[in-house]
């Protein structure tokens, strides 16, 4: 059983390392990944051994809370969502003011004679010593209150044993504001005993200024952090907004209480009693399978269907990157949130809900950036002992100091500052923010990653395997040569071969017939068609009899292939010797004969894409060896390779061949991307370290494939090798800062440099840094929002 699971009260990398810990010592987990950017759990586990509440009770014993998500969230849940995380930013900017409010005169209170500024005499000298201090303690109360959260959590955390940022804020601040207290009470007990060197001694060793500063820095951090964080879901929202909330149906009357499409029964079938309909505009999520759906210019497509009567250009650049509008007909399929631009049409829904394309990778985009990359539990190790560790490290530099000599005021000062400078924000931000940031924008660009663990394998294929049909090729032959005998015309003998050609329902037929439309010929009535197995067809017009097919028909028909065409490419070439030449370019060459005469030949093939030759030159300069798998002839396949200067080619494979051929290079070190349609290729992609599919259209494709490009365009390939290398050299910079900054931090505050340089670190110093180096990893990760795309 896979669910997901909502994950609240997590602050630090060290929150989600104690939250994944609780739930892998349940028996039955098979897998868990916490993602503290999003606040959720993904959980594996079997069904028969345990259930989501026991799940549930083991994180809050943790001292978190959790729920399970809720698959279903339609769009109220969604602005829901939206509304908590604003409300969640503007409790922040609530803390934030009062924080501010009360630190700026506190601070002046505290430091303000130091810089020479203006002191009332009320506040100056020894003997005004309980009046400095309370006012002190009075001004940091508030700033303690509306942050108690910290206290709260860490608290609880410590209390569970599982320590967090939290209490490393909760016990440096909580130490610094015990001790002020203890020093109000020390300067009363000095003046009481006119003990004036007392009084001064503490009246200069507050540390309620740190507190407050401590608590003040920490969340103008967390608010700074919060609000970056939240743009690397922008694509995601950007895409969950295109998303209509209303749509326009064709309805008619009421039957049994509920509207009825026409013409649709309850069983099904068409209703006697369908009326005229009318237009009707109901909530998106009213639509059902079989409604009839209008659409006019400038209106979002709700779900997905299949075009029923008019035509458009429909804008399909949210889902699929293409910045041209493509053009729509009666039989064509739309998607929901693509924009149709300039024409009237209706089409029939065929999906609804979170069944729709969009929906599904909505989900497939969320799923990826609540997934775990392998190099991210480098840090969740490292988090799993960190706290702890710091813990001990303050304790003993507090203890070290106090055993040098040194007063208590430094050694507790030391202790706060290792505490409050070794809070792991950025450790734990460093690869979640990227992975984010960059499967959302790789669906903006029609990229769907499945998952942070393909989007980080990814940078290390050195090899592409690419499948030829619907992949490096359009999937469907185009006429590409056009030879005719002596005497016929070029537009004659279109004719005559299209008219022929009309009712096959033969692909190559299909391209020829394609071909003439393009030519605008009107064809002419062919009769008595034969489809002759194996070789060809014959039909005939008006009155001769006509054929078309291989060199087998044409020698049972007695036609002469030494013969030479009139428009050749090569000159004193026969018709065998231009089909052999055709054939060696991977083209398949069609004889079309008239009473045993040869009057022409077409050549058709399965063309290469336009961006096919410029994605495989941009693979070749990332590296990246590029070899082709295919079931074509050898003939063919080795035309194309070395029109494209593959590296490798395979002819004449099946599937099972072609999963073969992946683990051959995998079993010699390399590691493999298998590009292909996700259907016959499906073996082959999950066999692949990476499988990328071309076409979202096929639930194969999503199923088999960690990678789905819906443009089905092989530059999108590139594109998403682009990406992982940058996402994992964005990743491994935001680690090497959050291990660097805390490598150099922690010594500093804990005093080694004290002796050789008389440098020390202030706690109120510390806070700052902490929450600058989590913003600095997030706002590094937002520049995998600026990625750019390959070109055509």
């Amino acid at each position: 059983m896979h669910q997901k699971f909502n994950v609240v009260g997590m602050t630090c990398a060290s929150c989600s390392a104690n939250v994944e810990k609780a739930v892998k010592k349940l028996n039955g987990i098979e897998e868990v990944n916490v993602n503290l950017l999003s606040n959720s759990m993904t959980v594996d586990y079997r069904e028969n051994e345990i259930d989501s509440s026991t799940i549930i009770k083991a994180v809050e014993a943790a001292g978190y809370g959790a729920s399970v998500f809720v698959k279903e969230a339609d769009k109220t849940d969604k602005t829901e969502k939206k509304d908590k995380v604003k409300e969640e930013l503007e409790e922040m900017k609530v803390r934030i003011r009062v924080s501010f409010l009360f630190l700026i005169p506190l601070l002046y209170v505290s430091m303000g004679h130091m810089l020479g500024l203006p002191h009332p005499e009320w506040l100056m000298g020894s003997e005004n010593a309980l009046t400095f201090a309370f006012l002190q303690f009075l001004l940091t109360l508030p700033i303690v209150y509306v942050n108690r959260k910290y206290y709260r959590n860490g608290f609880k955390a410590l209390a569970h044993r599982l320590p967090n940022m939290d209490s490393l804020i909760a016990i440096g601040s909580g130490a610094a504001m015990v001790y002020g207290i203890f020093a109000i009470f020390r300067i009363g007990t000095g003046l009481g005993h006119g003990d004036l060197e007392m009084v001064g001694m503490y009246r200069m060793d507050l540390y309620f200024e740190s507190a407050a500063m401590i608590l003040t820095l920490v969340t103008f951090g967390k608010y700074l952090e919060a609000k970056s964080k939240g743009k690397t879901s922008e694509a995601i929202s950007k895409l969950i907004d295109l998303a209509p909330k209303t749509a326009v149906v064709l309805r008619t009357g009421e039957a049994g209480g509920k509207v009825m499409a026409c013409g649709i029964s309850g069983n099904g079938e068409a209703g006697s009693d369908c009326q005229i309909p009318v237009e009707v505009e109901i909530p998106v999520e009213d639509v059902r399978i079989g409604d009839i759906v209008v659409v006019r210019p400038g209106q979002s497509i709700p779900v997905d269907g299949i075009i029923i009567e008019g035509s458009s250009t429909v804008d399909q650049s949210a889902l699929t990157g293409e910045s041209i509008p493509v053009e729509k007909h009666e039989g064509d399929r739309v998607v929901a949130a693509t924009m149709n631009k300039s024409g009237y049409f209706k089409f029939r829904t065929e999906k609804v809900g979170e069944d729709t394309a969009f929906a599904r990778i909505i989900q497939l985009v969320e799923e990826a950036g609540s997934s775990k990359a392998p190099i991210a539990k480098l840090a969740d190790k490292i988090s799993a002992i960190f706290v702890p560790v710091v813990m001990a490290i303050a304790l003993i530099s507090a203890a070290a100091w106090m055993i040098a000599g040194q007063t208590f005021e430094f050694a507790l000062s030391t202790g706060i500052a290792v505490l409050v400078i070794s809070c792991p924000c950025a450790l734990g931000l460093a690869t979640p923010v990227a992975i984010m940031a960059a499967t959302g924008k790789g669906a903006q660009n029609g990229i769907l990653i499945k998952s942070a663990e393909a989007l980080e394998i990814l940078h290390e294929v050195d090899t592409i395997i690419l499948d030829k049909t619907g992949t490096i090729t359009s999937g469907k032959p185009e006429v590409t040569d056009i030879l005719t005998a002596g005497g016929m015309g070029l537009e004659e003998f279109m004719t005559i071969a299209a008219s022929i050609e009309k009712p096959s329902e033969h692909p190559l037929s299909e391209a020829v017939a394609l071909k003439a439309e393009e030519m605008g010929l009107v064809l002419k009535n062919a009769e008595r068609f034969e489809g002759i197995p194996g070789k060809g067809i014959s039909a005939y017009i008006d009155g001769k009899k006509y054929t078309a097919g291989n060199a087998a028909l044409m020698k049972e028909q007695h036609a002469d292939l030494s013969i030479m065409p009139e428009n050749s490419a090569k000159n004193a070439e026969s018709w065998e010797a231009a089909a052999d030449r055709l054939a060696r370019e991977g083209k398949t060459p069609l004889y079309f004969a008239c009473e045993g005469q040869i009057i022409g030949m077409i050549a058709a093939a399965d063309v290469i894409k336009p961006s096919s030759a410029s994605a495989v030159r941009e693979m070749k300069a990332l590296g990246l060896k590029v070899v082709m798998l295919t079931g074509d002839n050898i003939k063919t396949a080795e035309a194309i390779g070395k029109q494209l200067d593959l590296d490798g080619v395979a002819a004449e494979v099946l599937p099972e061949d072609k999963e073969r051929e992946v683990r051959r290079i995998q079993e010699k070190g390399g590691k493999a991307a298998m590009v292909g349609d996700g259907i016959n290729d499906a073996p082959a992609l999950v066999r692949a370290d990476v499988g990328i599919a071309i076409g979202a259209g096929t639930d194969v494709a999503i199923e088999s494939a960690d990678v789905v490009l819906i443009k089905s365009d092989l530059l999108d390939a590139v594109t998403a090798i682009r990406l992982s290398r940058a996402t994992i050299r964005n990743i491994r910079q935001n680690l090497f800062w959050a291990f660097f900054y805390n490598i150099l931090g922690i010594p500093l505050a804990a005093g080694l440099f004290y002796l050789p340089f008389g440098i020390k670190l202030s706690p109120m110093f510390g806070a700052a840094a902490m929450s600058l180096s989590s913003v600095f990893v997030v706002s590094n990760a937002l520049r995998l929002r600026y990625f750019k795309a390959s070109q055509q």
